[in-house]
């Protein structure tokens, strides 16, 4: 009986820490509420500022392109339709009891996101990392290894 207990227990915990940090990274945050316009703008700069620290060509900026619109279209799913992450951890909590059936339903929306956008975003992934020449990708290495500062840095 008590590896049950522990299972459950850690369920929920694990449960709470998923919703948890899906509401830290929304609310107050200044993205939170961009608009497509600006989302655009800001993908824009992004890509542009990538593409110009690797030097791409004009089919690995299309590749590049690619993978954007499938990062876009997961996190689109990630966010789903709700009334956004804040407020349904704010739900799970409302009464006296944690909402366990409500808290596994977003569990299982989250994962059937992920589930059915990642493929293509590893594809895309793959597709993108494997047009660059080698130098291309050392400087990838280099920059996720943090050598050379921050990826998406200014600078």
């Amino acid at each position: 009986m008590k590896p049950l207990i522990q299972r459950i227990a850690a369920a929920a915990v694990g449960a709470v820490v998923l919703v948890a940090g899906l509401s830290a990274c929304s609310g107050s945050h200044p993205r939170a509420s961009v608009t497509a316009e600006k989302m655009s703008e800001l993908r824009a700069s992004a890509v542009g500022r990538i593409s110009n620290k690797l030097d791409l060509d004009e089919a690995q900026r299309t590749k590049l392109n690619i993978l954007a619109d499938k990062l876009e279209a997961q996190r689109a799913l990630l966010a789903g339709t709700g009334s956004g992450p804040r407020s349904d951890m704010a739900g799970l909590l409302a009464s006296e009891r944690f909402d366990r059936v409500r808290a596994q339903s977003l569990l299982d929306e989250k994962t059937r996101a992920v589930q059915a956008m990642g493929p293509e975003v590893i594809n895309a992934m793959g597709d993108f990392y494997d047009s660059l020449n080698t130098q291309q990708q050392q400087k990838v290495r280099e920059r996720l290894q943090g050598r050379q500062g921050h990826w998406m840095s200014r600078g």
